[in-house]
C-alpha cells in the first residue's frame, strides 16, 4: 500500500438526526486510537481536531421538513472548506462523525477539489438505509436521512449546491451498499438518481465480493478519486 499523509477532521454532528449521542463519534474514535492504526498502516496522520458545532438545546429546529438547516449548512460548508485544504496539501482527508448528514461537506469539499481540475469523483455509499429522502419525501425531517440525495442533485437547493454546482456525483459514478431499511417514498428518489443500489439481499446472493468489484467498478468510471461514506449501521449489529 502506498504511503499517504492522512488528515483526521473531526465532526461532532447530530443536529441531523432524531436523537443525541452521535456527536461523541469523533471522541470515541480517538479513544480506540485511530490515529495510531492508520500510522500502523504506514501512513503519517496529522489530527486537525474538531469542527465547531451548535447543540441542539442553544438552536430552534426551524423547518420541521427540514430541522436545522442553517446549522448543518454552517458546519458542512466549514467542513466543505477544511477538506479542501487538506486536499490541496496533498493528504487525504478521513472525516470523523457525527451523524451522516457531514457527508455533505466531505463531498463537497472533495467534488469541488476535483471539479476545478476538470475532473469527476466517485462514491462508494455503506449504508442500511438509502440516505435518498428530501423534504418532499422524509416522514421525520431529519436532515441525515438526506446527504445521498444532496450529493446526487435531489432536495434543497442550499444542500444540493454546496460544491458550487450539481450534483456533486452522477448517479452513474456511485454504488449504495448493504440498504435493508428503505422509506416508502424514498424509492422513487433512489431510482431517479441513477445509483447503483445493492441491497443485503443482494450481497447474501451474490457475495460480497461479486457486489464490490461492481461498486468500484462503478466509482471507478472516468473518475480521478472515489468518496467512501460508511454508516456504522451498515455492519450486522452483532458485529458492531
Amino acid at each position: 500500500m502506498a504511503k499517504r499523509r492522512v488528515t483526521l477532521i473531526g465532526v461532532p454532528l447530530d443536529l441531523g438526526a432524531g436523537r443525541r449521542g452521535v456527536d461523541m463519534g469523533p471522541s470515541a474514535f480517538r479513544v480506540a486510537e485511530v490515529d495510531a492504526k492508520i500510522a500502523h498502516l504506514g501512513h503519517e496522520v496529522d489530527d486537525w481536531g474538531d469542527l465547531h458545532v451548535k447543540i441542539p438545546e442553544t438552536q430552534g429546529p426551524g423547518d420541521p421538513r427540514l430541522k436545522y438547516l442553517k446549522e448543518i449548512l454552517e458546519v458542512c460548508e466549514a467542513l466543505r472548506d477544511r477538506v479542501g485544504e487538506a486536499l490541496e496539501a496533498g493528504a487525504t482527508p478521513v472525516v470523523l462523525g457525527g451523524d451522516h448528514s457531514v457527508a455533505m461537506g466531505t463531498i463537497a469539499g472533495l467534488a469541488r477539489h476535483l471539479h476545478r481540475r476538470k475532473e469527476k469523483l466517485g462514491l462508494v455509499w455503506f449504508d442500511a438505509h438509502a440516505d435518498a429522502n428530501t423534504a418532499d419525501t422524509s416522514p421525520t425531517g431529519n436532515i441525515h436521512g438526506m446527504p445521498l440525495a444532496a450529493a446526487l442533485g435531489l432536495g434543497a437547493p442550499s444542500l444540493v449546491n454546496l460544491a458550487g454546482f450539481s450534483p456533486m456525483v452522477d448517479g452513474s459514478r456511485a454504488a449504495l451498499v448493504g440498504i435493508r431499511d428503505v422509506d416508502v417514498a424514498e424509492r422513487a428518489n433512489v431510482r431517479a438518481s441513477g445509483i447503483g443500489a445493492f441491497t443485503m439481499r443482494d450481497i447474501d446472493e451474490r457475495g460480497m465480493r461479486s457486489v464490490m468489484e461492481e461498486a468500484i467498478k462503478r466509482a471507478s468510471a472516468g473518475t480521478a478519486g472515489i468518496h467512501v461514506s460508511f454508516d456504522m449501521d451498515g455492519m450486522d449489529p452483532d458485529y458492531a
